[in-house]
């Protein structure tokens, strides 16, 4: 229960879902943890929870998409904890969907600007600190959609996720020397206010939950200890990769 002592984590996108799924087992893990979101107030109820556990966590509410929130994350980690270990980018949005014939070039920019910018932003803070402490964990959500599966109607959804994973690999390569591991997690389907809102009828959930190998979607908490493998020691010879943790949605033809 001490994969992560003497750690210091980032979460976004933290106030629900695998964000908050993740931030929960960090601390039950040992680590000190720093939660980010926009919604102030869910991540205060997430701080509260950590810490009745005994853990230690604090939330500092904003847009990933400001480089200056991604700054003060980091400072945040630093004078609260004395510095980072590991940072779960997490933070994304479904957004606009339709044919790329139907949607605007402001909708198109702005789930690149959540989804992957927000990941750069990020990165070019968390990297130099964990540099500072001899090396780190850097994770970043991604997903099977434009990876393995190409869905109608998803594009701007999947070309920024796709390229998290481009992001993921240029990152490992650039500083692997400097003790940084640098991993993408692609979940399938999961039982999360977006996964409900991509599909959300009756009807459409047994659809794509029978689209996996295992005619189920995951519970956050699933996906959340395989975040936890890539940010622990035990995978301290993976970095450059794209994890499918999917329930073999990738691989399904039936």
């Amino acid at each position: 229960m001490n994969a992560l002592k003497g750690k210091v984590a980032i979460v976004t996108g933290a106030s629900s879902g695998i964000g908050r799924a993740t931030a929960l087992l960090f601390a039950e893990e040992g680590a000190e943890v720093v939660v980010a979101a926009r919604r102030k107030p869910d991540l205060d109820d997430l701080v509260t929870e950590i810490v009745a556990a005994g853990g230690r966590a604090v939330a500092v509410a904003g847009d990933v998409r400001d480089s200056r929130y991604a700054e003060a994350l980091v400072a945040t980690a630093s004078a609260q904890f004395g510095g980072l270990d590991i940072a779960f980018n997490n933070a994304g949005t479904l957004g606009v969907m339709g044919s790329v014939t139907e949607i605007s070039p402001a909708g198109w920019h702005e789930t690149l600007e959540t989804n992957l910018t927000s990941a750069f932003l990020g990165a070019r803070q968390q990297i130099p600190a964990m540099i500072s402490r001899g090396g780190g964990s850097l994770i970043f959500t991604s997903t099977f959609v434009g990876h393995t599966a190409g869905i109608p109607g998803m594009a701007a959804y999947a070309a920024s996720k796709a390229g998290l994973f481009g992001l993921t690999q240029v990152l490992a390569a650039e500083f692997g020397a400097q003790g940084i591991r640098v991993n993408a997690i692609l979940p399938g389907g999961t039982d999360t206010p977006m996964g409900r809102s991509a599909a959300s009828t009756p009807e459409a959930q047994a659809f794509v939950e029978g689209l996996h190998a295992l005619k189920r979607i995951a519970a956050p908490q699933e996906i959340a200890r395989c975040v936890l493998h890539l940010a622990s020691d035990a995978a301290s010879f993976m970095t450059g990769t794209a994890m499918l943790v999917d329930g073999g949605v990738s691989i399904t033809r039936s």
